[in-house]
């Protein structure tokens, strides 16, 4: 992202934009409300995209609290028509975390996400791929928040997770709770593990992708600054 990418001054910004990012160009949706002082970037996995419905209803809850949003496709329209028949990039987490990484990179150098505190949504496979950008920028990323992620498929990234990390699952969901405990006593900052009960992997079920929305907006505005009170709509 550059200065030749928005037209605009930071205010009630919303727009899709052209990342160059680790050597290839990411399609992006960016909202930031007028005040935003932090901006959530969204890490999607196992085949989704920034099409996402759940991702994009989660944003639009951080987006009420005044936190600016990033929703980035982590693939190439090429890559993902690989993908979407072989399944096997959306596990290559060292291809995803890159991107992740890169983006991160994008977003504190350039205007007008600049000086903004950088938090991380990451889903399935992409909360992989955002812890691993936590532990590769810890100086940037502020915060991560996984949505029945796969904290596991980091690996020994997770020994160097110091940020505060909230992992969401729910409760018809046991092998990944279990996954998401494991994952839990490997980081070694503040960790939160929420189960939303009666929910299952994709949170289909009635109220609860609320609830997750709800979760995360609170965790968010806990531990990235919070915007000006008349920011919020």
């Amino acid at each position: 992202m550059n200065d030749g990418l928005f037209s605009a001054h930071r205010a009630d910004l919303e727009m899709s934009v052209a990342f160059p990012a680790a050597g290839v160009v990411l399609e992006a949706d960016v909202v930031i409300p007028r005040g935003a002082r932090a901006v959530v970037l969204f890490a999607h996995g196992s085949g989704s995209s920034r099409h996402s419905s759940r991702n994009r209803f989660v944003a639009s809850e951080l987006q009420r609290a005044g936190l600016a949003t990033v929703l980035a496709d982590l693939l190439t329209p090429e890559e993902d028509r690989t993908d979407a028949a072989t399944g096997r990039l959306r596990f290559d987490i060292g291809l995803l975390s890159g991107r992740v990484t890169a983006l991160v990179d994008r977003l504190a150098g350039d205007e007008p996400t600049r000086g903004l505190e950088i938090g991380l949504f990451g889903a399935s496979t992409g909360a992989a791929a955002a812890l691993v950008a936590a532990a590769m920028r810890p100086d940037l990323v502020r915060t991560v928040v996984s949505r029945g992620g796969r904290p596991d498929l980091a690996g020994e990234h997770l020994r160097g997770v110091c940020q505060p990390v909230l992992l969401i699952v729910g409760e018809r969901d046991p092998i990944v709770i279990e996954l998401n405990r494991e994952a839990m006593d490997k980081m070694v900052g503040e960790t939160r593990l929420e189960i939303v009960p009666g929910a299952s992997h994709l949170f289909a079920e009635s109220g609860a992708l609320e609830a997750v929305a709800q979760t995360a907006r609170d965790w968010f505005t806990r531990h990235l600054p919070a915007a000006d009170a008349d920011s919020a709509t």
